[in-house]
């Protein structure tokens, strides 16, 4: 793998961490696994890139990210307020925001960025390329999501994940903290979207594709090797796993494989980190259970 390629692997895996860090929000803080992330993320990219063609990419940028929020309110409005469940809230969801996804594309399956300028065009031409707007994007949204979950709110938020039925009884509103967090799950998730489409100049239809298994592997691939003991080290675990995985990813694909094999290589590394820690345990019960019979 050339330095080009790597560089190229660590700048998306900067942007793609706050994909990660949106599940991080839903899976991991909700406990509400969310699949509206595939439509909240073309969504951004969608938003980001009519408004970045029409020369206000930093518009794009933030009008992604609400547009994500959006979506995110009304993944909670189905589960909170129809009471459907949150797996059936998140396909509906992401099967709706198809539709609307192409509405705001104008029809199009895609729209191009070449030869207009991004908020990566500055820096563009210097010797770390775009490095420092996807380092930036990263840290800044990590140290933001750290100094929130610190708050009253963020530690509402918290408490509604680990014990609703205790929060509820504390007279906290569960099912605003499900809107709230959802909301910010997918404002990530939507800004993201909005970073990729102004990074690789372009926007289309199936951007967000199997985004779900991709913020998985790296939010997993990030607890399993710097665990997750306190939000501060969750968080920068989550960014750094984003970025392993995407140098993993490289890797693969410098050795021959197909692009189109990317889906297939996610699950394969979800998999194998959802699974480890099982075999990991059944090996160490089996080796308990030899030492136990050479005792007898």
């Amino acid at each position: 793998m050339t330095l080009l390629a790597f560089q190229g692997a660590v700048e998306l895996g900067l942007i793609y961490a706050l994909v990660a860090l949106g599940l991080f929000v839903s899976y991991r803080i909700l406990d509400i696994p969310d699949l509206t992330v595939d439509g909240s993320f073309t969504l951004g990219a969608a938003v980001s890139a009519v408004f970045t063609a029409a020369a206000h990419p930093w518009l794009g940028l933030a009008l992604g990210a609400a547009a994500g929020f959006c979506a995110g309110m009304v993944s909670a409005f189905l589960q909170t307020k129809l009471k459907i469940q949150p797996i059936l809230a998140g396909i509906l969801c992401m099967t709706g925001l198809y539709s609307i996804n192409l509405r705001v594309m104008g029809g199009r399956a895609m729209i191009s960025l070449l030869r207009v300028d991004t908020i990566f065009t500055p820096f563009s031409q210097g010797p770390l390329g775009k490095l420092p707007v996807a380092a930036v994007a990263a840290v800044a949204v990590g140290v933001l999501l750290i100094l929130f979950f610190r708050t009253q709110t963020g530690l509402c938020l918290r408490a509604t994940g680990d014990n609703e039925t205790m929060v509820r009884s504390s007279s906290i509103n569960t099912d605003r903290m499900k809107f709230l967090g959802l909301g910010l799950a997918n404002a990530l998730v939507g800004g993201s979207g909005a970073l990729i489409a102004q990074y690789q100049n372009s926007s289309d239809m199936n951007t967000g594709v199997g985004m779900v298994v991709i913020g998985m592997a790296s939010l997993i691939i990030g607890e399993a090797l710097f665990g997750r003991s306190s939000v501060p080290r969750s968080v920068f675990a989550v960014i750094l796993g984003a970025i392993l995985y995407r140098i993993i990813y490289a890797f693969v694909m410098a050795r021959g494989l197909a692009a189109s094999d990317l889906k297939l290589i996610s699950a394969l590394i979800v998999t194998l980190a959802l699974s480890y820690p099982v075999v990991i345990q059944r090996y160490k019960l089996r080796k308990l259970m030899k030492e136990a019979s050479k005792d007898a």
